[in-house]
């Protein structure tokens, strides 16, 4: 079978497949495929022949005026804009967008998508691509598809068969390992006014606490604790989540300790349309990272791939030349610094079922080949309309080989307010992927001796 059959043969089994979830090991014959026609990772090797090329091992080599502070400068300072997508010639590009991305388009004026030379610099340490093709036939889903079965690390699923492999390569996806970062949340009015909310986090796997015993650890797929930093009035409230694997067969804990009163309570709210931290009401809790948490209120579809125009290599967005006020504007980011170009993406298609309950009716995740990061989100209200857009501004950090977000966005299409997560312009210490932390400092009795 040669190489483009190949290609046809996996796109028509991947469409046929809906809700029900696949349990079964995928063959040898697929399995060989990786690290030849397809990556380590499981994106397609080759290019389409014009816009997109061959991936040839990711960027993992630094520009000269680096200066290795992970304030992550522009490697391809020479690339100029192709062109630009906007109410003009939106028609001629629709089957490259998604519709919340045309919804943007056409609310705005002075919105428009600048799309530039398609660059796949998306790559992981070897060791996690060597992992990630040991899993394609050790990893299955766990029953009720809620989970996974036999996985350590890496991406558990680089050839896809079910809708929910996509998902779960996005949120077990690698980060990292441990890692901690200071980020700028901001909510602007209509008018585009803003207050920031200055962020803490850091988020853990388990195999790289510094006392790590597996058998402590059992369906832990990585710790996660928040602290608001600014401004004052919430500074020192701390959010505090054991995130599971399986968060049907053992929910996601989560603790907030509220300064003020200097308590420390359990957060069952944290979870799918459970209210955003101190996010003005402008996203859920599953919103953040695009999508988090359990996957078991919606049926799941598995539309396929297509080639679409995302956000990618946004090191102009990440700028220490740029404060907030040259990003946040009035309905939207300001387009003048981000980059798009035309990659692969797994389109899956999330439905609510009948006997759940969510703000979201439906939500389409389109899903890079090459990172396994969710990169645009269009999310649906319980009228079947357009609500919400999400957009993820995706980076490469080439000295830790590591694909992260510069910020996500989500944009609200009905009232024009929008929130911008992840912003680190301003921050001097925006990352530290080399942390060292213990699995006691992740306690609800940390929490409260971390009290101030």
């Amino acid at each position: 079978m040669n190489y483009q059959k190949k290609l046809l043969s996996v796109s028509v089994l991947a469409v046929s497949l809906c809700a029900t979830p696949s349990f079964a090991e995928i063959s040898e014959e697929d399995a060989d495929r990786l690290g030849d026609d397809l990556t380590p990772m499981g994106a397609e090797r080759e290019g389409n022949g014009d816009e997109i090329p061959e991936w040839d091992g990711g960027l993992t080599t630094p520009p000269d005026d680096y200066d290795g502070d992970h304030h992550y400068v522009n490697p391809f300072p020479e690339d100029e804009e192709l062109y630009r997508i906007d109410q003009s010639n939106v028609d001629e590009h629709e089957d490259r967008l998604s519709p919340g991305q045309v919804r943007m388009i056409e609310n705005y004026d002075d919105y428009f998508i600048p799309v530039y030379e398609t660059r796949r610099t998306a790559t992981v340490p070897e060791s996690i691509q060597e992992q990630t093709m040991e899993n394609a036939t050790t990893v299955e889903l766990a029953p009720g598809g809620n989970g996974l079965q036999n996985y350590e690390d890496g991406t558990p699923f680089p050839v896809v068969e079910d809708p929910l492999h996509v998902i779960f390569n996005h949120i077990t996806r690698y980060r990292g390992g441990a890692i901690e970062r200071e980020v700028v949340q901001v909510t602007p009015q209509s008018d585009g006014d803003y207050s920031p909310v200055r962020f803490t986090e850091e988020l853990v796997q388990p195999a790289h606490l510094s006392d790590y015993d597996a058998d402590d650890h059992d369906n832990i797929l990585f710790y996660f604790r928040q602290t608001i930093e600014s401004p004052s009035r919430l500074a020192g409230n701390t959010l505090l989540v054991h995130e599971t694997i399986d968060q049907v067969e053992d929910p996601r804990d989560a603790w907030l300790y509220n300064d003020g009163q200097r308590r420390v309570r359990r957060a069952p709210q944290v979870s799918y349309d459970g209210p955003g931290t101190a996010a003005d009401g402008q996203r859920t809790s599953d919103n953040l990272d695009l999508y988090n948490g359990a996957p078991d209120r919606y049926d799941w579809e598995l539309k396929g791939k297509k080639e679409m125009y995302i956000p990618y290599n946004s090191y102009e967005f990440a700028s220490q030349d740029l404060d907030y006020d040259d990003i946040i504007h009035e309905g939207h980011v300001n387009q003048e610094h981000a980059r798009y170009e035309l990659h692969r993406v797994w389109h899956v298609r999330a439905t609510l079922k009948d006997d759940e309950r969510h703000v979201y009716e439906q939500r389409d995740f389109f899903v890079d080949e090459d990172s396994w990061q969710i990169a645009v989100v269009d999310h649906y209200d319980g009228r079947g309309d357009l609500w919400r857009v999400a957009e993820a501004h995706k980076l490469q950090a080439y000295d830790v080989d590591i694909p992260f977000y510069a910020f996500e966005t989500l944009y609200d299409t009905l009232s024009g307010r929008y929130l911008v997560m992840g912003l680190t312009n301003e921050q001097s210490n925006p990352f530290d992927f080399d942390i060292n932390r213990r699995s006691s400092e992740f306690t609800p009795s940390a929490l409260r001796r971390s009290g101030r």
